[in-house]
């Protein structure tokens, strides 16, 4: 049983949590990867999101189930542990986690190439300096982590709104079905885009810090997905419009130069420093909810004690977050943020395939008590977790097409 100085603060409602899952989800992906998918997709880009969202939404309504049921913060390890028992959960636990700390490096060596594009700073020094920050924020406390993320998400919709706003009067003027490689070209970046939408099945490692966590969090996982879609669509679609696909496929900043090539270099710099809160944003968000779910596994008696270790002023699980800081800082040293991409998503599909199989498997073992249930079902048989499931096995396979 938790002591009384070992209770997180439940202070995040509906709002701030899909706050939260919405800046996540729009760091780094969009922002970086649109170039490289543009160049397999070509005017098709839109699509390749579209079949991510797609994916992501069946295995988003398998989150928001799972979660219903269970209240604590370690999200998958529950799912998977009590569908197939401790081994594999603890397994799945530490991919997830590592998952979650080489994607902050990357995205602060991402953070780090815009940032050496505005000022003279070296590149390394730039993705250190990041991370140090975001870690002393997740350490503060999940308030005020969450007051940065409240700014920094509007911010981040302000770039994708004036990328909207540029293509509107171009809409239309270009052939969105126009595919140089077909439909697995599109398939391929759908796998790569994918990492645009990790972020929605970290939201239930935040429970413990959410105000009835059992009906906010299947509904924040569901607005962000919706929200994010809606975005991303509009976006891939508007800048395919302004600056033809190949120009964006060669760009290592591409919405900046899509802007650029509208209102010239001070419309490059504005949408570089929104991708600079973009990417912080989604730093310090990745390093919340795997410090969180550190210190779940560490309650669970999976992970050593001390990680559980909560600080009596701050009321936050120190230990985890310098951990989780401190082997973050370590893998900066590695770059090429779309090979990482595709071992992230690799990694991810294999994880969300068990959790759309523990959704099956836990709706004979646990027949009552969810506040939320997927829709479609065939007497106690989820469907959409089935298809779930196999997109994800599909998605999977191409990820490995593209690391290999």
């Amino acid at each position: 049983m938790k002591s009384q100085n070992n209770k997180l603060k439940r202070e995040l409602g509906l709002f701030s949590v899909t706050v939260a899952g919405v800046g996540i989800i729009l760091g780094a992906g969009i922002y970086a990867l649109i170039g490289l998918a543009a160049g397999e997709t070509g005017n098709t880009i839109w699509l390749s999101f579209l079949i991510s969202a797609v994916v992501a939404a069946f295995t988003g309504l398998s989150y928001a189930e799972l979660s219903s049921i269970f209240k604590d913060d370690s999200g998958e390890y529950d799912y998977v542990r009590e569908g197939f028992g401790k081994k594999l959960a603890v397994f799945v636990s530490i991919l997830v986690v590592l998952t979650g700390i080489v994607s902050a490096a990357v995205v602060a060596l991402g953070f780090a190439g815009y940032l050496s594009s505005l000022i003279s700073i070296k590149y390394l020094y730039a993705g250190i300096g990041i991370i140090v920050l975001m870690t002393l924020l997740n350490y503060i406390g999940i308030k005020d982590s969450n007051r940065f993320n409240l700014i920094a998400t509007s911010i981040e919709f302000l770039g994708l709104l004036i990328i909207i706003f540029l293509g509107f009067g171009n809409f239309g003027k270009v052939d969105l079905f126009e595919m140089p490689n077909g439909f697995y070209g599109v398939f391929k970046a759908g796998a790569l885009v994918f990492f645009a939408y990790l972020g929605f099945e970290t939201i239930v490692k935040l429970s413990d810090e959410v105000k009835n966590p059992q009906k906010t969090i299947p509904r924040a996982i569901i607005w962000s997905v919706i929200i994010t879609t809606i975005l991303y669509i509009l976006v891939s679609i508007a800048a395919v419009s302004i600056l033809p696909a190949d120009k964006i496929a060669g760009s290592k900043s591409p919405l900046a130069d899509v802007a650029a090539s509208v209102f010239g270099d001070p419309a490059f710099i504005i949408l570089a420093v929104i991708a600079l809160f973009s990417t912080a944003n989604t730093i310090l968000l990745t390093l919340v909810t795997t410090s969180r779910m550190i210190y779940g596994m560490s309650e669970k008696k999976s992970f050593p004690r001390i990680f559980g270790v909560i600080g009596k002023k701050r009321k936050t699980p120190y230990i985890a977050v310098f951990v989780t800081g401190l082997m973050a800082l370590i893998l900066t040293f590695f770059e090429d943020i779309g090979f990482v991409a595709d071992l992230t998503t690799a990694l991810m599909f294999a994880t969300f395939a068990l959790v759309n199989l523990s959704v099956i498997v836990l709706r004979y073992k646990i027949k009552g008590g969810r506040k939320f249930m997927m829709p479609l079902n065939i007497g106690r048989f989820p469907v959409l977790a089935l298809l779930g499931i196999l997109s994800s096995l599909g998605m999977l396979v191409f990820s490995l097409i593209n690391l290999f």
